[in-house]
Order: structure tokens, then C-alpha cells, then sequence
């Protein structure tokens, strides 16, 4: 846990009657697969990411800084039930492996548990009910856009809204209502909050000369969420399995998308429609 400083709020008494979604054993005496076949290299923003398939249909990354240093070997079964992993480098080095290695895990062996890790920024509001669950909004974009800038000006101009998470927060179908939480990924913002609410709304946010908000049909409500999943397209089940839980989401979820200036106007324009008409 040294190496992990963002993922105290997450620790967890271990339940012997739970089921875990994975187990990930550090062992730094783990060696590359003698047998591999390379699926593709992919720029992280802060490094690459290499992956491999195995021969039993696992898979093994090579995890990099951003100066190129390999900082974790990772091999996961084809559930990503069961992984491995070895950490090379000093602390920073070590800490960013075993924390990119842990988001991998998580995000695929969630999908076959109608668990998302998006790539958003996220807000949340008391529940006008009193004593229900806040609800939450989260605000996808492509990157640079204005997703941060966005969440901020609801924090600015808007009573009682909170950050709920600023990168990576999490969504989750439970007998059929969505939740998003918080997680240990935040990207910048230090913002590790292990809470949940209720999913109100998905939004996407473009740039624009003018402010104007529109509720997407379905299948370009679809389109939208898609690309703010973490996934791989390569593999079939897990591919399916997000597809699925997008489309359960989209049932009963609206999903916008905001043209918009950087400005306060935005912020009230967006909170006014997914807040009392959304």
C-alpha cells in the first residue's frame, strides 16, 4: 500500500463469504511469456502500453513511463480474474506500474460484472429527496476539451455541488439502477473519494461559439458513451460485455451533449436541464 497513496480511502476488511472481482500478486522474480503474440502498442498520454496475447487466451502488458522506462510486467488470465504482475524502477516508477497495472484489471474484469471505468470528470448534488442518494453527472469529452473546466464552473456558480471525481470514476448496474463512484484515478486532480450516486444523466461536451444543450437518441447516445469506456476492441466477450452494459445504461439513462463556451452561462444552461428537466 506505500506505493499506492491514492487508494487509502479504498481499503476494504476483507469479507471471506465475498466474491472478489480479481486477485493481483506482485512478484518481482515474474518473467515475460516465452510464447506471446503482439496485439498492439498504444500511447497512454503518460507512456505506452503493450499488449500481448497468450497462447491459454490471457494476456501480457509491458507498462511505460512516459521517459520510456518499463515500469511493470502484467499477466492476467482471459477474465482478468487472476493476474500477476513485477514492478522494476524506483518508488515513482514502481508506484505509477502497479497503479496503471491495477486500472488495466479493473477496468476489463469489471466488464463482466456491468462495471464501466469511464474516462470523465464527474459532479454529484444532494438528491432532492431527502435522505435518497445524491445524484451524479458525469461530463465526457475528448481530451483538452473542457471536461475539468466544465465540473469546475458547476463547483464555482452552483450550490451544493461536489467533485466526485475528476478522470476515472466508475459506473455500475446493480438490479438495475446505475451508480457512478469515485476511484483511486483522478488523473491532476487529487480528488479520491470513495462515494457513490445515483447516475442522473451522461454528458458530452464540445466547444462552440454559443451555448446550446440537446438530449441524443438512442443509438447516438450509444456512440457517445462508447468512447469514453475503457476496452478492448480486439476481445470479443469483453467488447460485448461493455456493449451490453452501455446499451442497459442508455435504457434508462438520458445522455446530452453540451456545445458550449468555457463560461457560467454553460455551467447553469447544463445544470438547469439535467438537473429539473433531464
Amino acid at each position: 500500500m506505500h506505493l499506492l497513496p491514492s487508494f487509502q480511502n479504498f481499503v476494504a476488511d476483507p469479507c471471506q463469504d465475498e466474491e472478489l472481482l480479481f486477485t493481483l500478486v506482485v512478484d518481482d522474480q515474474l518473467k515475460p511469456a516465452p510464447h506471446r503474440k503482439l496485439v498492439r502498442k498504444f500511447d497512454t498520454g503518460n507512456g505506452d502500453t503493450i499488449v500481448y496475447q497468450l497462447p491459454d487466451g490471457g494476456y501480457q502488458y509491458i507498462i511505460r513511463d512516459i521517459m520510456g522506462n518499463d515500469c511493470c510486467l502484467l499477466i492476467a488470465d482471459s477474465r482478468f480474474s487472476h493476474c500477476q504482475c513485477a514492478l522494476h524502477g524506483e518508488w515513482t516508477m514502481r508506484s505509477f506500474g502497479l497503479n496503471n497495472a491495477l486500472m488495466l484489471v479493473y477496468a476489463f474484469a469489471g466488464s463482466y460484472h456491468q462495471t464501466l471505468l469511464i474516462h470523465a470528470s464527474a459532479t454529484m448534488i444532494p438528491h432532492p429527496a431527502d435522505g435518497d442518494e445524491p445524484l451524479g453527472f458525469p461530463f465526457i469529452a475528448n481530451s483538452g476539451t473542457g471536461k475539468s473546466t466544465h465540473t469546475s464552473l458547476w463547483l464555482r456558480h452552483i450550490e451544493d455541488v461536489e467533485l466526485l471525481n475528476d478522470d476515472n470514476p466508475i459506473l455500475r448496474i446493480i438490479d438495475g439502477t446505475t451508480y457512478i463512484y469515485g476511484s483511486p484515478w483522478s488523473g491532476k486532480t487529487p480528488c479520491y473519494r470513495n462515494r457513490r450516486a445515483r447516475l442522473a444523466a451522461v454528458t458530452r461536451i464540445e466547444r462552440a461559439p454559443a451555448n446550446s444543450i440537446e438530449r441524443l437518441k438512442p443509438v447516438p447516445a450509444f456512440a457517445s458513451l462508447l468512447p469514453a469506456c475503457s476496452s478492448m476492441k480486439w476481445d470479443t466477450i469483453i467488447y460485448r460485455n461493455l456493449c451490453d452494459a452501455i446499451t442497459r445504461i442508455i435504457e434508462t439513462i438520458p445522455v446530452y451533449t453540451l456545445h458550449c463556451l468555457p463560461d457560467e452561462e454553460a455551467a447553469r444552461l447544463s445544470y438547469q436541464t439535467l438537473v429539473h428537466h433531464g
